[in-house]
This record gives structure tokens, C-alpha cells and sequence, in this order.
């Protein structure tokens, strides 16, 4: 399995508004895209304005796929001012 974890810092002026497009697209994700098994958004009252995503995928392809889903581009689109800083990391999963 591919994982894909990224760590997201939104502008605080932008956070009511970045926080439902954000789940509506790991919902689409989950929904819509045969190679994604798992799209977790996750926050932390204690870090305002974080967000951190666990993303599971069937293999690299199933990810690459995902980048060009119609989802996912207008998301990316639609978030990109809101963005004040992005970590992406990528993970090969061995257990379980």
C-alpha cells in the first residue's frame, strides 16, 4: 500500500472556509477513486489552523491518479490562497 500523509497550515482568516472543502475532498476521494482505500482528515484544537491528512493507496499509480481527478484539481484550485504552508510526505506500507 502507498500512504501519503501531508501536513497542511491554512491562513486563520481562511480556516471556515478551507476546513469543508478540504473533507468534501477526501469524500470524493473515498467515493469516487477505486485506488483509495482510506482519506482521513485530522485536526488538533491544541494546533489552530493544522490539518493533517492520512491518505491510503492501492499503489503509486492509484495516487498519480488521484492528483488528476476532476476533485481533486478544482480543490487544489480552489485552496491554493489559502495554503500558507504544505509538507507532503510518501510512506511504502509493510504492516499489517
Amino acid at each position: 500500500m502507498y500512504v501519503v500523509t501531508v501536513e497542511f497550515g491554512i491562513e486563520p482568516l481562511r480556516w471556515a472556509e478551507f476546513l469543508p472543502l478540504m473533507i468534501e475532498n477526501a469524500r470524493l476521494s473515498r467515493a469516487t477513486e477505486p485506488g483509495c482505500t482510506q482519506f482521513d482528515v485530522c485536526v488538533d484544537d491544541a494546533r489552530p489552523a493544522k490539518v493533517f491528512l492520512y491518505e491510503l493507496y492501492a499503489d503509486r499509480a492509484a495516487f498519480d491518479a488521484h492528483l488528476l481527478s476532476a476533485h481533486f484539481v478544482a480543490f487544489s484550485s480552489a485552496t491554493r490562497d489559502m495554503i500558507a504552508t504544505r509538507s507532503v510526505t510518501t510512506w511504502q506500507r509493510i504492516a499489517p
